[in-house]
């Protein structure tokens, strides 16, 4: 009798305590592996801004301070935590931590990777893990080219965009240039960039003259025998899609000898050194921020707060790395909230939000992200392009021009080099 009563009492005790652990399994944080360049030439311009951003939004987020519908708590109630990674070290390295962060921090995705190099990697590593993993920035569009897959996503555009405004910005305010030359890092970054700028402006200006194309390696820092070559060529234009450390390098190298006065420079990524390198950009530099991004952030609700925020806790203005690793954030938060509500409220799995994301249109801090390509995997965005001109010390982006999606990407299922080749049609 005596050994009956003990066992009703820890039965009872038992189911007393059953609804508190199922709610605490709920209420179970979503852990989120951030990837960027926190050290290393790609740090100060890249990495630390998008870290920033990621800090920045996930604490506003888990406060419920974010606009609607981001204005939920966490995901969908869940309480937000990050486990973040420097990207520097290679993609051997990068592939490595990237196992480490499913398999022994145990994330519930992946939200990185400003290198190409890094994706190229990462992806097929993701797909064999089967971890949600979402690309926040790095540009080839080899990667929903050359693979299809159901755990990896970009919510940011890919570099053919870039290069593709690019060259229409040069047909609406030069159309009488005849000579091209580039400077881009050789690998897939720089590699694509200068293919679809190339291959782009055969199109729009069929005599145009290709006097140049230099492909120092990536990270190289000395650029002065490019310079020299480049200079020699007496283009019109300079493409560059360099960006970190060796665009900064870039920049300060053919600055005292004239290169962007002496022709014009077209740098696709050089929105990130506005603040930075005012006095050595010349006036007439036409600058991209690989999207609607910046200076040529749409005036929404979304940008504004994440100016002001920003500003206030960083002292400084978001840069393009900070929006794309802002709306990246964002675009997985409102998959995983509809996936929530899809399963009756509880914790939904990578497959659902996946499935949630495929094809999914949101706003955000740059306008409106359209999972448009890789079978509803990778976004396309409007871009804008300007001119860069000093005011009272700093710079500002003038005769600005804006390119809607549909114009700068490709349809889905073409990719970029053969859509180029055929006359960007739809």
């Amino acid at each position: 009798m005596h050994s009956l009563k003990k066992l009703s009492t820890a039965v009872a005790a038992a189911l007393a305590l059953a609804p508190v652990t199922v709610l605490a399994q709920d209420a179970a944080p979503v852990k989120i592996g951030v990837v960027a360049f926190l050290s290393g030439a790609a740090a100060s311009p890249f990495g630390v801004p998008a870290r920033n951003a990621a800090e920045l939004v996930i604490e506003l987020m888990n406060a419920g301070k974010a606009p609607a519908p981001y204005n939920t708590k966490g995901f969908g109630g869940s309480k937000i935590e990050t486990v973040i990674i420097d990207e520097s070290g290679g993609t051997t390295t990068q592939v490595t931590e990237f196992r480490n962060l499913v398999q022994r921090h145990n994330v519930d995705m992946v939200i990185g990777y400003i290198s190409s190099g890094s994706c190229v990697g990462i992806a097929p590593v993701a797909e064999e893990l089967k971890k949600l993993t979402n690309f926040f920035d790095c540009g080839t569009p080899r990667i929903f080219e050359d693979a299809s897959y159901k755990y990896v996503f970009r919510t940011s555009p890919h570099s053919t965009m870039d290069n593709v405004g690019a060259a229409m910005y040069l047909k609406d305010v030069k159309p009488n240039m005849k000579a091209i030359a580039g400077i881009n890092q050789n690998y897939a970054w720089g590699q694509d960039s200068w293919g679809d700028f190339e291959a782009s402006m055969k199109h729009l200006f069929p005599k145009i003259a290709v006097k140049t194309s230099q492909m120092p390696k990536l990270f190289a820092g000395q650029y002065n025998a490019e310079i020299s070559t480049v200079m020699g060529a007496k283009a019109d234009v300079v493409h560059s899609s360099f960006w970190d450390g060796d665009l900064e390098a870039l920049v300060l190298q053919a600055a005292p000898r004239g290169l962007f006065k002496k022709s014009t420079g077209v740098l696709t990524a050089g929105e990130t050194i506005m603040a930075k390198l005012a006095k050595q950009i010349p006036d007439g530099t036409i600058l991209g921020a690989r999207g609607p991004f910046g200076p040529y952030a749409p005036d929404n609700a979304y940008s504004r707060w994440l100016k002001k925020e920003f500003q206030e806790r960083y002292q400084v203005l978001p840069t393009y790395p900070s929006y794309q690793m802002a709306q990246a954030i964002m675009g997985v938060k409102l998959a995983w909230e509809k996936a929530q509500a899809a399963n009756g409220g509880k914790r939904p799995s990578n497959e659902q939000v996946a499935a949630a994301l495929e094809h999914s249109t949101f706003e955000g801090p740059g306008g409106t992200v359209k999972m448009a390509l890789g079978k509803g995997h990778q976004a396309i965005m409007e871009t804008a392009y300007g001119m860069s001109k000093v005011v009272g010390g700093k710079v500002t982006v003038t005769k600005v021009k804006r390119y809607p999606a549909e114009v700068v990407n490709p349809p889905e299922g073409v990719k970029a080099a053969d859509w180029i080749a055929g006359g960007f049609k739809h």
